[in-house]
């Protein structure tokens, strides 16, 4: 049996402080899904991938952070080429005591193409 996704990387989640993660901070739990968006005009990082939660109750999408720069090239590069349902973000953990640079880590995954 094939595996559905594969394990691609873990890192925490970069600029919490300075984006919209506190006005879903009680929405935000291990195994929530987020979105991979390419902010292409970031002129911090031209290859900045915001990472983006989607609260269909609001019907509106907060940036939380972003990607650490240290590790979002690949994921730059299949984003612009049009492969945004290649991955899958999820928190992986969640602690509120330490610093909020380090307080949400985020696992992503490879999904299977379905040809």
């Amino acid at each position: 049996m094939e595996a559905k996704k594969k394990f691609f990387m873990d890192c925490h989640l970069a600029g919490r402080m300075y984006h919209d993660a506190d006005e879903v901070w009680d929405k935000l739990k291990v195994g929530t899904v987020l979105q991979l968006v390419l902010d292409a005009d970031n002129r911090h990082d031209p290859n900045a991938v915001a990472v983006v939660y989607n609260d269909k109750e609001q019907e509106d999408d907060y940036c939380i952070g972003y990607i650490p720069r240290t590790k979002n090239e690949t994921i730059a590069a299949f984003l612009e080429m049009g492969w945004s349902d290649t991955f899958e973000c999820r928190i992986s953990k969640i602690n509120e005591d330490t610093h909020p640079e380090n307080q949400i880590r985020l696992t992503i995954k490879i999904k299977r193409n379905k040809k």
